[in-house]
Parts: C-alpha cells; sequence; structure tokens
C-alpha cells in the first residue's frame, strides 16, 4: 500500500519567507501527522548555513551596498546561492527513519534526487560511490561530502538537515542555471562554480513546471507515496509571519547566527 504524504507548493518567495516557513513546518509537525513534502523557489539571493561564518566568506560591505537579499537557514551545510533553482523540504517524524544513522538518512532521502537525474539521462551518483576527495568548505559549491550528489565529477546542489526531538527537516536545492556575474562578487574567494554544474550547462532546458513535475514523479517512485495536496494551514502561516518579522528579516540572526 502506498504511503501517504503531503505536498505543498509554496511557489517563489524571499529567502526569509522561505525559511520561516521550513522552520515552522518542522516545529508544527507531530508524530502522528502525515509527513510534508515541500517544493518552492526563491527571488536571487544568499543562503547562510546555521553555523557559517559569514564574515570569513562573504564581502559583507559589497552584499549590504547591492541590497542583495540574504539569509540564514535553520540547518546546516553551507553558503548557497539560490534564485535559478528548484528548492525542496522534507518535514517528516522521526520515528518514519528506524534506526539509520545521519550519513544514511541523507542517502536515503536524497535517493529520489539521483531518480530525477535518472529521469534527465543524467547519471548522478554520490560522491562517496566514485571516491570523490572529501573536503569541507563554508560555500557549499566549493566542497565535497560523502553523501553529496555529483554529475561528471561535479557538485550539483546541495542537502541539509536540521533534526530536533521528533521530527526531521532536510531540504536541498536543484540548480536550474547559476547567475555567476550577479554572485561571484560576494564572494572573498572560492565561489565554488568550478566545482558544481547546473542542469541548463548539462543541456537540460525544460521548463521549471516540467521539472517539478518529474521531481514529484521520482519522489513517489522512490518511496512508494501518493500525495495530498495541500497549502499552509492558516495557523502555520501565522507563525511563520511572526518568525519573519522576529527572526528571519533580523541581522542577529541572518549574519551573526544568534
Amino acid at each position: 500500500m502506498k504511503k501517504t504524504w503531503i505536498l505543498i507548493n509554496t511557489g517563489i518567495s524571499s529567502p526569509e519567507w522561505n525559511m520561516a516557513v521550513d522552520e515552522v513546518l518542522l516545529y508544527s509537525l507531530r508524530e502522528d501527522n502525515l509527513p510534508i513534502f515541500r517544493i518552492y523557489r526563491w527571488e536571487p539571493s544568499l543562503s547562510f548555513g546555521r553555523f557559517s561564518k559569514v564574515n570569513k566568506s562573504i564581502n559583507l560591505n559589497h552584499l549590504l551596498k547591492r541590497r542583495a537579499p540574504y539569509v540564514r537557514r535553520p540547518s546546516g551545510g553551507g553558503i548557497l546561492v539560490h534564485g535559478g533553482d528548484i528548492s525542496y523540504s522534507i518535514i517528516m517524524p522521526r520515528k518514519l527513519l528506524d534506526t539509520r544513522g545521519v550519513k544514511e538518512n541523507y542517502h536515503y532521502l536524497s535517493q529520489f534526487l539521483i531518480n530525477f537525474y535518472k529521469k534527465l539521462s543524467l547519471m548522478a551518483t554520490f560522491a562517496s560511490k566514485i571516491n570523490l576527495n572529501i573536503q569541507n568548505s563554508n560555500i557549499c559549491l566549493a566542497g565535497n561530502e560523502a553523501y553529496d550528489i555529483v554529475i561528471d565529477g561535479k557538485k550539483i546542489g546541495g542537502n541539509a538537515q536540521r533534526y530536533i526531538k521528533s521530527t526531521l527537516l532536510q531540504h536541498g536545492s536543484i540548480p536550474i542555471s547559476f547567475n555567476k556575474n550577479y554572485f561571484e562578487d560576494f564572494f572573498l574567494g572560492d565561489s565554488g562554480f568550478d566545482n558544481a554544474v547546473s542542469l541548463q550547462e548539462l543541456g537540460v532546458d525544460l521548463d521549471y513546471d516540467a521539472l517539478i513535475g518529474l521531481l514529484i514523479e521520482s519522489f513517489c517512485e522512490t518511496f512508494d507515496v501518493k500525495f495530498i495536496s495541500n497549502a499552509l494551514e492558516l495557523s502555520q502561516e501565522r507563525d511563520a509571519k511572526k518568525l519573519l518579522q522576529e527572526k528571519y528579516t533580523q541581522e542577529v540572526w541572518n549574519i551573526y547566527g544568534k
């Protein structure tokens, strides 16, 4: 019997709103609730990992002068560029993951992305399976973790997690294209673009709607899932607006992580 999940497509929004929604979904999900698969897009922006040292990698004066949008995610991982990508979030009770460890969870939950890329005739695999040199970096695209997905030796997108007592959030980015001219000057060092690849660079020319359709199809096939389409509940939208004002538009969080 197929498992039932809730599908929420929130469209394109500001980085601050996107992360406020993800945090609200994480904390509002109860152990007996249906798990959630969320799809969304970003305005051109930067996102920082929960523990990112922003001032070591980003020219903050330039960022503020250009009034470029940015946000700190509730999850770990490095600094990532957005605007030409599709993002997803998985919010689920931890009990559904059995006794897997963190790395095993990444591999398990990211398998639908491998299948998604295969539907685009792209041979994607995990970095750990091709003995790619593992290296940590404050910049998402410049580093390689064992659970990163690579195509032709180059990293494609990034994924990050956040665990609370009974719930897991995993969210990630599928790069359709990179606006390198816009983002390159914000980085003090390596932006990671040379280490990464986008679907456009791989010759994929499908529009966003078609790609989202394939992403949903890949998820359903991988995990034997059927979806109930839904919107944010009124209480979730209310809590997200409050979190937006009190946290995700505040420099003390976005720059300093406090």
